[in-house]
């Protein structure tokens, strides 16, 4: 079944116009130089998205299904692994996606994700933990995301595995040079982009897709507010966990996801280079989402309970309690009583863990914009912490991605 482009009908998931002109703070308002608020314009173009899907792989997947499943996805990994010389006779479809990812934007600037990459290493276990416990766990009570998370089966899988996943094409994609052609992250990010097309072509093909309520599945808007969640969200909660943000390590940070999410399909119109535009923007996608419901319950329990599976070498039980803890510290740290509850998380617990670990975590970065040594030293520190706990996370299995037909990392 061919994917929709487009559908004419608006969702009723979205909020109405009237209903997302709140006035923004003064303070706010000067930091970002505009109001949260969209123009009519900027409220029509983000209900048009929730229609879109990726027309460039949705097209690929339609071919793929006439060609043969088997066969084509072949190739599709020889293309994006060894590239298209090592295909003789390729198909013109593939050929031309293939010469389309490969045919980078101008504004790319390699020594620059290359910088946002190592700021990223630097942040240790800080940056993952704000996008599990901040992001990912916050994203959960968006229920418009969660649809097809449920549709797919997400609710009876692992969630270890999921998460150990989605960290895997994160670490491929934060290492310096993990995007460039034949890296790790690139061909990581081609393979998500193809296994949210078939999710996206199975769920539109099945009668409990309710297309008129949610849109597209894993329609554009929601990539955005993924790619946002990675960049923005990240950003944010860094600084509130004690962490300095220079002007220049946000660009970069920015800089970084803006390629990956235009590998990833998001339409070029929707990549942001400055962090005050992407609040705004945001923002406004956060305007079409839908309120909690039982799948944020269940698969913010589902989220918290993985710790409580991860594999260590010593004292493993009271290792995962403590994990389990630490993060649950941290999304109380980030959300209300009243939101912990709404993901059926416990409601007594403290953010004891970030407000025990701010002060020393302000001076230790705060020290690293004026020591160099430190700042190298704590780059390598904190991306063997980062490894250290995926290779938690994966225990004795191989620390690969999924393939098409399980769930998608992109939202895990």
């Amino acid at each position: 079944m061919t994917v929709q482009a487009h559908i004419d009908a608006t969702p009723s998931r979205a909020r109405p116009f009237e209903k997302t002109q709140q006035p923004t703070p003064a303070l706010l308002r000067k930091l970002l130089g505009r109001d949260l608020a969209p123009s009519r314009g900027e409220f029509s173009a983000v209900l048009e998205a929730l229609n879109v899907g990726d027309p460039a792989m949705d097209l690929l997947v339609d071919w793929m299904m006439d060609y043969g499943p088997r066969e084509s996805r072949a190739l599709f990994e020889t293309a994006i692994t060894e590239g298209l010389a090592a295909i003789p006779d390729c198909p013109e479809p593939l050929r031309l996606f293939i010469k389309s990812v490969e045919r980078r934007p101008a504004w790319v600037d390699f020594d620059l994700i290359d910088e946002g990459a190592r700021f990223i290493h630097s942040t240790g276990m800080t940056a993952p933990y704000v996008l599990r416990d901040l992001a990912l766990m916050g994203g959960y009570l968006l229920s418009g995301f969660n649809q097809s998370l449920v549709l797919t089966g997400a609710l009876n899988q692992g969630a270890s595995r999921r998460i150990a996943e989605t960290g895997k094409w994160w670490v491929d994609c934060t290492e310096q040079g993990g995007l460039r052609r034949f890296s790790a992250g690139f061909r990581g990010t081609l393979h998500v982009r193809l296994v949210h097309s078939l999710v996206r072509r199975n769920l539109a093909s099945r009668g409990q897709w309710d297309a008129t309520r949610w849109g597209m599945p894993l329609s554009q808007v929601d990539m955005v507010a993924t790619y946002l969640g990675f960049c923005v969200v990240m950003l944010g909660g860094l600084r509130k966990m004690g962490v300095p943000v220079t002007p220049r390590e946000s660009r970069a940070v920015m800089h970084l996801w803006k390629y990956t999410c235009w590998l990833m399909g998001v339409d070029e119109k929707w990549l942001v280079d400055r962090e005050q535009d992407g609040i705004v923007l945001l923002h406004h996608t956060l305007m079409t989402q839908s309120q909690p419901d039982w799948t944020s319950r269940e698969l913010g329990k589902a989220l918290a309970e993985e710790p409580l599976e991860r594999h260590f070498r010593r004292f493993e039980s009271l290792q995962r309690k403590l994990a389990y803890q630490k993060h649950l510290s941290v999304s109380r740290y980030f959300l209300s009583r009243d939101k912990m509850a709404q993901l059926g998380l416990p409601e007594s617990v403290s953010a004891w863990y970030p407000l025990a670990t701010l002060l020393p975590r302000l001076l230790s970065f705060s020290g690293q914009h004026y020591l160099p040594g430190l700042r190298q030293w704590q780059q390598h520190r904190g991306r063997r912490a980062q490894r250290k706990v995926l290779g938690q996370m994966f225990g004795d299995a191989e620390q690969d991605l999924i393939r098409p037909g399980t769930n998608h990392p992109g939202h895990a």
